[in-house]
């Protein structure tokens, strides 16, 4: 595998290229989102967090579709709204409670395969939709979701506190398989009884509980290492990673892996002392996780392989979340 050429694939994916712009639109809501004085971290993670009193926060996070996945399979479509929206909340270590949706639907067949994986979703992962909206005269078909969760103040993983000297950790069920209609869903959730894929989200808590990670992200549309940037983005650090390190089901390609949207699947940052345990527990509901690298100062992803190291993404030049 030739180092450099996987690297310019990387960076010139569009999971991570349609990232650019988020920045040109928070730029613009700075002097809103905190008003109330009861929004604790920035804009960049997986949900926000509002204190609530008594120690406890509400997450809140929203997600809207990809319009490629629903053009490609609506079913799936509405099975992963649920996914990903209750992934940004265990990313945080917090407890899925509920969601909502807005649905801009104008066929009827895809309406209802849209629900009916919504329907799927919600039994998989216990957790209700209960209410939302629905424009039923679009010229266009879209779905969005947004979940609340809560969490104690104190026990959030959060993308803003990675440090120098913590491991890189990368956690991902390899138990899955590419979804014949859109191959960069690694699907790890479908077929598999309801009780292991809602201890996976259950295991997150723990470790927030435990104080285990310094940092966290469930791996999204950038793939494994964009989601790394990202959080990298929000700490104002950088890392080392070493390739063959990662976690991979070998079935598939280093290419094709890296963008993977996987259901079960977290970057993570700790201390040296409690990666032990933190590894410990996600394999104890069957993912793989290892250590794959450092956060260092300087702010790059450096990616090694063999003898060969390249830069993946340099915070002054090619960042995925900061305008160019």
């Amino acid at each position: 595998m030739e180092l450099a050429k996987l690297v310019n694939s990387l960076q010139n994916f569009e999971g991570i290229l349609r990232k650019e712009s988020i920045e040109d639109i928070t730029d613009k809501l700075k002097d809103v989102y905190n008003i109330s004085g009861e929004t604790l971290l920035d804009f960049g993670d997986d949900a926000s967090a509002i204190d609530i009193g008594n120690n406890n926060v509400i997450l809140f996070a929203a997600d809207g579709i990809w319009g490629k996945l629903m053009d490609a399979d609506p079913y799936w479509a509405g099975y992963c709204s649920i996914l990903v929206n209750v992934n940004d909340i265990a990313a945080m270590g917090g407890k899925p409670i509920a969601m909502v949706n807005i649905l801009s639907i104008n066929d009827d067949k895809i309406a209802n395969d849209l629900i009916n994986g919504i329907k799927e979703g919600c039994r998989k992962f216990n957790v209700p939709m209960v209410g939302g909206h629905f424009h039923p005269d679009t010229d266009y078909n879209a779905l969005d979701v947004a979940i609340v969760g809560i969490a104690k103040k104190n026990k959030i993983i959060t993308s803003f506190e990675a440090t120098v000297g913590d491991k890189v950790i990368v956690a991902i069920d390899l138990d899955g398989r590419q979804h014949p209609k859109f191959a960069l869903n690694w699907d790890t959730t479908y077929f598999k009884d309801e009780k292991i894929v809602q201890d996976q989200i259950a295991t997150m808590c723990k470790i927030a509980e435990k104080g285990l990670a310094t940092g966290g992200k469930d791996i999204s549309n950038p793939g494994t290492l964009g989601t790394l940037e990202m959080l990298l983005e929000s700490s104002n650090v950088g890392a080392f990673v070493e390739l063959e390190k990662i976690p991979r089901n070998r079935n598939v390609s280093w290419e094709e892996w890296l963008k993977s949207y996987p259901g079960a699947g977290f970057v993570l940052t700790a201390k040296e002392e409690n990666v032990e345990e933190l590894i410990r527990l996600l394999e104890e509901v069957s993912i793989t996780t290892s250590v794959v690298g450092e956060v260092i100062g300087e702010k790059k992803l450096y990616l090694k392989h063999k003898n060969e190291k390249m830069i993946l993404f340099n915070q002054d030049k090619n960042p995925v979340l900061k305008t160019k």
